[in-house]
């Protein structure tokens, strides 16, 4: 492709995810954008007058002016919507989870294969300057606690939390333990939806690796967060702030604080979104694999599946009585300051405050 090209975009899907596609794309000078389609064609066409495009109401219009699409609909249109732009020669940028199934995303990932296109899944936690500096350090992670909370959103009630928010953390996690899993534990509970609201897994990998991940979308704190323990250093990332800390010992054991290193990385201010498009630009002009390929985010959606197969045997009654759903929530509630007690008292032997 010629590289001074511009690249003709679309969006199909003006939600709150489409809507932050629409705005990134409008001020990126590789590329033109198109238009945008929706199914409310009020929405669309709210959306592509702020963007100064043009709004479609049926998303197979905008194929033939399109190189290539952001796919920001309900997950289980996903390989619908993907599958025909790709039989299109339309490169597709697929939001995560990449499918609504197993099947849907294998569907995906052949389409893109038989037509030579390239299919980026939006796992966009992997473009925070904050994860990709700290990649740099992680190299043989004992330890893995990861927390991902905030308030109830309606928009994404057709899907759990854990394929909804959980999903970020597991492509990440999978990306940076290289070893397969040996189990994995888990318990969650619908509150406000009728999937699951709350989740809470441990993974253990057959490297000795285990993984604590929480998510929850009944939370009034928005947080986003990973900490990473390995021989000698204890690394905490801030996913909101974009912020590291890496806490490193200097001598063996550690007598005083003054033993331990406190290192806080530079990290540069990148907006995380458009450097996932970016990358997207990068590997269509240079016919390059994505990062996050279709393997990649079939694998994120088996484990996250399998996380929800588990949490469902467990999941709170939709009308039991008062008593039972109260213990429940104690049980998880009790198992969550567990964790975390756990966590701040491996802090506080080594004289560190988290």
């Amino acid at each position: 492709m010629n590289q001074n090209k511009k690249i003709k975009f679309g969006v199909i899907g003006a939600g709150k995810i489409g809507t932050f596609h629409t705005r990134t794309l409008s001020k990126m000078p590789e590329v033109e954008l198109i238009g945008v389609s929706d199914v409310d064609m009020l929405r669309a066409q709210t959306l592509a007058w702020n963007y100064n495009a043009v709004a479609y109401n049926n998303y197979e219009d905008l194929f033939p002016q399109v190189d290539a699409l952001v796919v920001a609909v309900p997950t289980e249109h996903h390989a619908e919507i993907a599958v025909k732009a790709m039989n299109r020669g339309i490169h597709c940028l697929v939001e995560k989870p990449i499918a609504d199934s197993i099947y849907n995303a294998r569907k995906i990932m052949e389409a893109a294969e038989k037509n030579g296109v390239v299919m980026q899944v939006g796992h966009v936690e992997r473009f925070n300057p904050a994860v990709v500096e700290a990649v740099k350090h992680i190299k043989n992670p004992m330890y893995i606690n990861m927390e991902r909370m905030g308030p109830y959103d309606p928009r994404v009630s057709s899907i759990g939390v854990t394929l909804d928010l959980m999903i970020h953390d597991l492509d990440i996690l999978l990306s940076i333990v290289n070893s397969p899993i040996d189990s994995i534990e888990s318990i969650g509970a619908s509150v406000l939806s009728k999937h699951d609201d709350i989740s809470q897994s441990r993974v253990k990998f057959k490297n000795g690796v285990i993984a604590d991940l929480t998510a929850s979308r009944i939370t009034f704190e928005r947080l986003r967060r990973m900490r990473i323990y390995q021989d000698g250093e204890y690394i905490s990332v801030d996913y909101i702030s974009s912020r590291i800390k890496i806490y490193r010992k200097k001598n063996d054991p550690p007598k005083t604080l003054k033993d331990i290193d406190i290192i806080n990385p530079k990290i540069e201010k990148k907006e995380p979104i458009k450097e996932e498009l970016y990358h997207m630009i990068d590997c269509i002009k240079n016919s390059k694999n994505p990062i996050p390929s279709g393997e990649k985010g079939l694998n994120a959606l088996k484990l996250a599946l399998e996380i929800t197969d588990k949490i469902k045997r467990y999941d709170l009654p939709r009308n039991p009585d008062v008593v039972e759903k109260s213990k429940m929530f104690e049980q998880i509630n009790d198992t969550f300051k567990a964790v975390k007690v756990i966590a701040e008292e491996k802090l506080k032997q080594k004289g560190i405050d988290r």
